[in-house]
């Protein structure tokens, strides 16, 4: 991937400096009433890409800042509901020990049926 980023940024360097070498007339860029900049062609649209790809790269790192932000806010939702369910699961524990603690045994019963029927006999 390196490679093929090298390779695109080579020509289009390479694509700047023969249109510089071509272009290099003056031309007259007018920013405001009564203001006007005089530069060589080249010069001046080199400095608009430069101008364009900085407002590009502000703009993706504003992109990733929200994004960022977004995944922080997805972890703490996913974080607050991890916590509420482990506090269903210690509730639901609670609850399931206090519901076996009031069911009569079982177990005792049907050993005395076994005792009263060997005595019995």
């Amino acid at each position: 991937m390196r490679q093929i980023n090298f390779v695109v940024i080579f020509v289009i360097c390479l694509a700047l400096v023969l249109f510089g070498i071509e272009n290099t007339e003056p031309a007259v860029i007018h920013v405001v009433q009564g203001v006007d900049l005089k530069a060589p062609l080249s010069i001046e649209l080199i400095l608009s890409m430069g101008i364009g790809a900085v407002l590009a790269w502000i703009f993706s790192v504003w992109t990733r800042l929200q994004n960022m932000l977004e995944s922080g806010r997805k972890l703490q939702e996913r974080d607050d509901r991890i916590q509420e369910l482990e506090q269903d699961v210690q509730r639901y524990k609670v609850e399931l020990e206090e519901q076996q603690r009031l069911l009569p045994a079982s177990k005792p019963q049907a050993e005395e049926i076994e005792v009263t029927e060997v005595y019995s006999s």
